[in-house]
Parts: structure tokens; sequence; C-alpha cells
């Protein structure tokens, strides 16, 4: 029994081991599974932005919206939808570049890719009609 709990510590004690091994900084990194990881990451970072630059883009809708009268208003609303639809837009159109690895262990890094390319894209572009109109 105390074999057994021992070994059991031991497992334990090493499980978290690889944990850290596979914790790759994405300059270096060597594996798949670490390609993966470093472009999800990226694709995190650039929503993030993308999450600000919407905020202040409804900000400014919102600003104009309450200078129109109610029956012009409706750039908060179309912003949104405007949104919504890119983002459908976006899943399906990466989902579309991970065809070429369809079913691979390279399909994630295809598709994380694509949508950190396409969200730095939609986010500069709504901080650029921010700048150009506030």
């Amino acid at each position: 029994m105390r074999k057994t709990r021992l070994a059991l510590l031991a497992v334990a004690l090493l499980l978290p081991m690889p944990a850290l091994a596979l914790d790759p900084t994405c300059d270096d990194v060597t594996t798949q599974a670490g390609m993966n990881d470093c472009a999800y990451a990226d694709w995190q970072t650039q929503d993030a932005l993308l999450n600000d630059a919407y905020a202040d883009a409804m900000a400014l809708l919102k600003q104009w919206d309450a200078d129109l009268p109610t029956e012009l208003q409706g750039g908060a609303v179309k912003l949104r939808e405007g949104q919504r639809a890119w983002i459908t837009y976006r899943d399906a159109a990466c989902a579309v570049e991970g065809y070429a690895m369809r079913g691979g262990s390279a399909e994630p890094l295809l598709v994380y890719g694509c949508m950190a390319r396409l969200t730095e894209s939609r986010a500069k572009d709504l901080q650029e009609m921010v700048a150009a109109y506030r």
C-alpha cells in the first residue's frame, strides 16, 4: 500500500512538468501543437484589440445617434449588425482556409492564423473610422 501511494505521489508530481514544457515562447516554437497554441494566442490578442476598437466605434455611433432626430438614428444598431455579419464572414472564410489541412494537425494553425489576420484588419478599419470622424 505504501509503495502504491509513493508511486501515485511521484506521478502526481511529474504531471505538471509536461505542461510547462508545452508553454513555448512563440519565437522558437518547434512543435505543431506549439505553433497552433501561438496562432490561437495571436488571434486572442487581435480579438482583444478588436473589442477595444469596436467599443470606441460604438461610442462614436451612439454619440452621432444622440445628435440626430429620432427618425435618422440607427448608426449604433447598424454597427452591431455589421459586426455580427463580419464575425459570421470571418469564421466561414477562415474555416475555408483550414480545409487546406482538413483533419490534420496543422488545420488549427491555418484557421487561427486567418482569424488573427482578418481580426487585425477589422480592428484597423474601425480605428481608422473613429480617427477620421472624431
